[in-house]
């Protein structure tokens, strides 16, 4: 094992391949602190470059933009309150309200601490337990990754604000977009006469849309409140806090170790990504913190749970890709793209027949958060100014680029006539206090639900499997409790709020 790790080290430690690694991770960062370009479209648009490298230096290129990506979606997340990936969507939770606070520096900071916290974790765990991890992989059979995609929904209850049914019902409707279009026997659902329909819709613009649009129209309501105030804008300078931002992490170390955890694992598991991590690590940080009440109100724990599980997919991703062969989403699939290029085919006889190759993944993945580190630190000043610029040249920028972000994916309008579509949808669903983040979820889990519920039937037509089956039960009974966990956070939540404005009255009859 030592002996290709040497290797390894030679292969990637040169400066050519370096370069390309310091390449690939400011392209990401930027892919994914751009509205709607996201960290898939970087790899798309690197892709073809890599077709006359040799494998170690193409993957080197593909490692670097996948950790600067995602960790380049919290820059617009913390100053636009845009995610600009979907691994980033509960970073915006409370980086936009500490930036709004004046904390935007200190916001970033812990962000991108976290993000290299978390991928330096998570190739730990893929050099020490991917073996161990690739073997558990394989338990999970359809009923196993439909009880985990149930148990993920359900995660609605407490990321919807006390907003359970609304949460619920706004999953629903994801999961409604994503049957649109063929089933998996060829015939056309809901496509309503509409051609463009019949091949459903892309996630990525509808994401941009419920959330990017949404977002644009308040910046420009609260635009136009703040001319009719009068009010002065804040001071968005930012400045980096490096000693408080050491304290943050330091305080929040079982946050950021069972967040890291909670991303490689999910990372290595079929059919997720840094989508869940997400959702997952910021629940569980909620549950477990000592003052749930102040997530989503501008509180470093919650940017540290997100950032630190969504980069430590990077590592966990990897495993059922090279030892299964099974990619968990789009970018893994590219990844994939770029071995069979070369004619290595992945899969359990990857690591015995192409060690050297898996060692400089390794290398890569650590030499790759070291420069994103430092890059983000170098330009993070740079892509805070975009919020101070005036909203009213930010916002028809923004949105132009996540147009164009849309249109790029297939080089189709309609994809733009999607994004504004879905965008008025989460405006209006916005204004409905109806969250956004459940209907989200269904769309990115919906296919991958029911291909599972369908491969599961297939193989056994009766339901009772997803019951009979001990880790299929055992992540339905964390759904349930899940639930219970939300409506009783809600009820002390509700009965906290009783009392303060309880208190607040007493205070104002004794003054």
């Amino acid at each position: 094992m030592g002996e290709f790790f040497i290797q390894a080290l030679g292969e990637v430690l040169n400066l050519w391949t370096l370069v390309l690694i310091t390449i690939g991770v400011i392209f990401g960062i930027v892919g994914g602190c751009i509205p709607g370009f996201t960290i898939t479209m970087a790899i798309l648009v690197a892709f073809p470059f890599t077709f006359a490298m040799d494998p170690i230096n193409g993957l080197s290129l593909m490692v670097g933009i996948f950790v600067g990506g995602y960790s380049g979606g919290l820059i617009s997340g913390v100053m636009l309150g845009i995610p600009g990936t979907p691994s980033s969507i509960t970073t915006v939770y409370d980086g936009y309200p500490m930036a709004q606070k004046g904390e935007p520096g200190r916001a970033l900071g812990v962000g991108v601490l976290a993000s290299f916290i978390g991928t330096i974790i998570s190739v730990g765990v893929l050099v020490i337990f991917g073996p161990l991890i690739a073997k558990f992989s394989l338990n999970f059979r359809p009923w196993e990754i439909t009880a985990m995609i149930v148990f993920t929904l359900t995660l609605v209850a407490s990321l919807s604000n006390g907003a359970m049914i609304k949460g619920l019902i706004a999953a629903g409707f994801g999961l409604f977009i994503a049957t649109i279009g063929l089933d998996r026997s060829g015939n056309l659902r809901f496509d309503f006469g509409i051609n463009e329909f019949s091949a459903g819709f892309e996630m990525l613009p509808v994401m941009i849309g419920i959330f990017a649009f949404a977002q644009l129209m308040d910046n420009v309501q609260k635009l136009n409140k703040e001319k009719e105030k009068n009010t002065k804008e804040p001071d968005m300078n930012v400045h980096i806090p490096y000693r408080q931002i050491g304290k943050d992490l330091w305080s929040q170390k079982m946050n950021t170790f069972r967040s890291a955890m909670i991303g490689s694992i999910i990372g290595a598991l079929p059919g997720t990504g840094g989508s869940v991590a997400n959702f997952v690590s910021y629940d569980q940080s909620k549950k477990f913190s000592k003052h749930p009440e102040k997530y989503g109100k501008g509180i470093p724990d919650g940017i540290i749970a997100s950032e630190t599980a969504n980069n430590a997919v990077a590592g966990g991703a990897f495993i059922p890709t090279l030892a299964l062969g099974i990619p968990g989403d789009l970018v893994m699939a590219i990844m994939m793209g770029v071995l069979i290029l070369h004619g290595i085919t992945p899969g359990p006889l990857m690591f015995s027949e192409h060690p050297v190759l898996i060692g400089a993944i390794y290398v890569g993945l650590l030499v790759s958060a070291v420069i994103m580190l430092a890059a983000q630190f170098l330009l993070i000043r740079v892509f805070a100014k975009i919020s101070l610029v005036p909203q009213a040249i930010l916002v028809p920028i923004v949105l132009m680029l996540c147009a164009v972000g849309a249109f790029a994916l297939n080089n189709t309008v309609f994809d733009i006539w999607v994004l504004f579509g879905f965008g008025l949808i989460g405006y209006f669903l916005s204004k409905a206090k109806v969250p956004l983040t459940p209907l989200i979820l269904g769309v990115v889990l919906g296919h991958n639900l029911e291909n599972q519920i369908f491969r599961a039937l297939e193989l056994d037509s009766s339901w009772l499997t997803f019951f009979t089956r001990p880790l299929s039960l055992l992540f339905f009974v964390f759904a349930l409790l899940s639930i219970i966990v939300s409506i009783k956070q809600n009820k002390r939540a509700a009965q906290t709020e009783g009392g303060g404005i309880v208190g607040d009255e007493t205070d104002q009859k004794i003054s």
